[in-house]
This record gives C-alpha cells, sequence and structure tokens, in this order.
C-alpha cells in the first residue's frame, strides 16, 4: 500500500511542477523587442511644414516622414503616421499611443526627459514680419506685439532667462495652436512678427515673398533629433542604425535634396 501511496504522490507532483511551469509562462509574455515590431508609429504635427503636414490630397508627407517611411521600409515595418496635438505629445508618448516624436523636435534642453536621436538638423529660431514693416532687428520689436506655436521651440527660446529682457519690451507675446494660423495673423495685422523655426518660415517665404520677410539675426540656434521615451534605447539604436545606413548610401541626402527651397540640404548636419 506504501509503494502505491508513494506513486500516487509522485505523479501528483509532477503534474503539479508541469502546471507550474505553464502558469509561469503565461504570466510572462515576450517582450515586444525592436527586431519583433511590425508597425511604428510616429507622432507629429500635421500643420508643421515642411518637416510634416497634410497635402491637398489629404495625404500626410515631409521631411520627416518620408525619413521615417524610408527607415520601416528597410526594417519591415508598417509605418503608422499619427497627427498629434503638440501640447499633448509627452501624453501621447508615455502611453504607448506612439513610438517617437519625429517632427522638427528641439532636443536642446530635453536631453533628461526623452532619449534621443543623434541630432540629424541644425535649426535657428527665427521672427519673420510683413514685407512692409519697418522692424529690422529684435531690438525694434518693443511694443509690439509677438506671436508663436504653444509648446513650440521658439516659445521655449523666448521664456529662456537670456530673453527676458527682450520678451519684457514687447507689447504681448501670444500663443497659438498653429503656425499657419500665426502666419494669417501677421498678415491681417492682428501680430506684427512671428517667432518661428527658420525652415517653417522659408516654407511661407517660397510662396509669399512679397508679404512676409525674415530679420537677419536669429532669435536661437538648436537641433532636431527624434525623441523616444526615456529609457527607450532598442528602438532608438534600431532607427539611429538605419538612419546611418541611409546617409552612406546616399538616401538621405536624397530626401533633403527634395526640400532645398526650404534650405533643408544645407541645414542636415547626420554624418557631417
Amino acid at each position: 500500500m506504501k509503494k502505491y501511496l508513494a506513486l500516487f504522490l509522485t505523479m501528483v507532483m509532477g503534474v503539479t511542477m508541469l502546471a507550474g511551469c505553464g502558469g509561469s509562462e503565461e504570466a510572462a509574455p515576450a517582450e515586444d523587442t525592436a527586431a519583433e515590431r511590425t508597425t511604428f508609429t510616429v507622432g507629429f504635427d500635421a500643420e508643421y511644414p515642411p518637416y510634416g503636414y497634410r497635402t491637398e490630397d489629404g495625404d500626410y508627407t515631409g521631411f520627416d516622414l518620408e525619413l521615417a517611411a524610408e527607415v520601416c521600409a528597410r526594417n519591415g515595418w508598417e509605418l503608422v503616421k499619427q497627427p498629434i496635438d503638440w501640447n499633448a505629445k509627452d501624453m501621447e508618448l508615455n502611453s504607448g499611443s506612439i513610438d517617437c516624436i519625429w517632427n522638427g523636435f528641439t532636443m536642446n534642453g530635453r536631453e533628461d526627459k526623452y532619449t534621443f536621436s543623434e541630432p540629424y538638423v541644425d535649426n535657428s529660431i527665427v521672427y519673420v514680419v510683413r514685407a512692409d514693416s519697418d522692424i529690422q532687428t529684435e531690438a525694434d520689436l518693443a511694443g509690439k506685439h509677438v506671436i508663436t506655436q504653444a509648446g513650440s521651440s521658439a516659445l521655449t527660446a523666448l521664456q529662456d532667462e537670456s530673453k527676458a529682457d527682450v520678451v519684457a519690451t514687447f507689447a504681448s507675446l501670444d500663443e497659438i495652436a498653429d503656425y499657419n494660423t500665426a502666419f494669417m495673423n501677421l498678415e491681417a495685422g492682428t501680430n506684427d512678427a512671428i517667432a518661428v523655426d527658420i525652415g517653417v518660415a522659408q516654407y511661407q517665404l517660397a510662396t509669399k515673398s512679397d508679404k512676409f520677410r525674415m530679420l537677419e539675426e536669429p532669435l536661437s540656434t538648436e537641433q532636431y533629433a527624434i525623441g523616444f521615451k526615456l529609457g527607450n534605447e532598442e528602438l532608438r539604436d534600431q532607427v539611429q542604425a538605419t538612419l546611418n545606413e541611409m546617409v552612406e548610401d546616399g538616401t538621405f541626402m536624397e530626401i533633403a535634396s527634395k526640400y532645398t527651397d526650404y534650405n533643408l540640404d544645407q541645414m542636415v548636419c547626420l554624418g557631417k
């Protein structure tokens, strides 16, 4: 009897151990690594040409989105273009709704908040005024109404301590949701100047040079990079390695050359 009881207990323990192993496997599913990824969701401002914008046909395109499309093609990923409210970019990234912020995103001063790629564009923040304006320098903005995009790198530059005395002379510093509306306000005379990224300024000047002009003195200089969730180095490294390949085989500059009207071929810095 004892022999049969011992055999029975051994069988029960064996089944229990197998069940325990199976249970632990189900409780610890495999993580989604860059190698196993099938989609790549890019968060961008749909009204931020030439980096990301909506065409008259309703499609989303731009320099950054073209780069992202090539990165996805080389990695076998499906590109998901996700327009976002720029003020909600951190929430979108941290919640996992997007995999990165890739849309003329300034890295300077944000290095401890995101895991960044290497910078790929050297950018400046400039002032744009009406073509017939008597404003020639930053000092001439005293008593004027200046506007910029909420949550933008231009606003960050204006809020820097080094610009406190300058901003104090403005009649107002207004914030607006998008630069297209800012340029309409400037044209209508509601505002006297726009603080804006040079790429966006050149996009507007390319078709409206008779209405606007850019001051020679930049507000500040900065660099653009791709922002990933802090700590997501694996995905950052995979995307960076692909971009480096694109630089080496000339594809990166081939894409940049489509945007010579905005001086992007002169502004890119990756690989230089």
